[in-house]
């Protein structure tokens, strides 16, 4: 497996979210050849393979679907040219160098060492999207897991923190009338005054890696005529939380607070943090990697169990126009993947 022409393969193979099965096939046929247990679920392709019985298991996990190319493009998206040292082509960067570089490591990890745990790689689907039939729809066919590396543009920094998303829709509910009376039940009214209730929101629980807790309403819709008082307004928050709440939590307060209805579409993209006294976290600062929070979101958030985030390429070039990575990037990955894993000690 040479990871930098499979990477020029994945990208010529059209992967957007949910419909990533030639990319799968490949991933497949690939991985298939390596140790292991191997399983496939959805476009989901899993390989496990047990060093020692009852050791601990860590994942290895990145993703192979892609967005859609914007309109930005000077090349085409598909065509994984490489000029320069750069590897350009939509999914280079995100997360296709990082996923490529860790199916290099699995292949030398599993075939070359004796490792003190168990070592699994998971090619996950729908992670851009935060799909149903993501990371989220294998895990309960894989064993308890220890540690998760989940592979994204770093820039071969560690990610020990990752805030969580929800996204509640808010309706306020008020009586329908004409604009030239006077009414008390304005619902356009009642959603401003809770509009301002969530945009003072205290959350006091500021966390050293992640900062604040943040809601923000984004949108924002009533009324069909200017001279008919609307009986709804319905608006839509953003929320964003870090490691001392929980989603559930974050809602609860922001009820208690609202006039209006509030319904959160989900709960499942929950903030993740990785303990100082962590042995993976230990062995970061063993070897001087830079450790940060981060405010974007991946799989870290579908994984009820300790992850770190840690991938060659740049985070600011994901979803750009002329999509790159650089091929020294994904060299550096590797090696830096090899030298976590090797030395990990649960």
């Amino acid at each position: 497996m040479d990871a930098i022409e499979l990477l020029k393969r994945l990208i010529s193979i059209s992967s957007p979210s949910r419909e990533e099965h030639q990319t799968a096939d490949l991933i497949a046929s690939e991985l298939s050849t390596l140790p292991g247990d191997h399983l496939r679920i959805g476009n989901n392709v899993v390989a496990m393979y047990e060093h020692k019985p009852n050791a601990p298991w860590v994942l290895l996990c990145s993703h192979h679907d892609t967005v859609k190319p914007n309109q930005g493009y000077t090349r085409d998206p598909h065509d994984a040219i490489e000029d320069e040292g750069r590897i350009y082509g939509l999914g280079s960067n995100d997360a296709g160098g990082a996923m490529v570089a860790m199916m290099h490591c699995y292949r030398e990890l599993t075939s070359h060492y004796q490792l003190s745990y168990n070592l699994g790689i998971a090619a996950a689907a729908e992670e851009e999207i935060s799909g149903a039939n993501g990371i989220g729809s294998v895990l309960s066919s894989l064993p308890n897991i220890h540690l998760g590396v989940v592979g994204e543009p770093t820039s071969g920094q560690a990610a020990v923190a990752e805030k969580g998303l929800m996204v509640i829709d808010g309706k306020a509910q008020g009586t329908a009338g004409h604009a030239a009376h006077h009414r008390g039940d304005s619902a356009i009214l009642m959603a401003g005054r809770d509009i301002e209730r969530i945009h003072g929101m205290p959350f006091h629980r500021v966390s050293p890696a992640l900062g604040l807790t943040k809601a923000t309403v984004c949108q924002l819709e009533a009324g069909q005529q200017h001279n008919q008082m609307p009986s709804q307004c319905e608006f839509v928050i953003d929320v964003r939380t870090n490691d001392l709440y929980s989603n559930e939590e974050v809602f609860q307060k922001l009820q208690e607070v609202c006039e209006s209805t509030l319904v959160a579409r989900s709960y499942r993209l929950q903030p993740s943090r990785l303990a100082s006294h962590h042995p993976f976290y230990k062995l970061l600062v063993q070897h001087g990697i830079p450790t940060y929070g981060s405010p974007t979101l991946s799989d870290q958030a579908l994984m009820p169990f300790d992850t770190v985030k840690i991938g060659p390429g740049d985070s600011r070039r994901s979803h750009t126009a002329d999509e790159y990575i650089l091929r020294d990037e994904i060299e550096a990955g590797i090696a830096l993947y090899l030298k976590l894993l090797k030395n990990y000690q649960p």
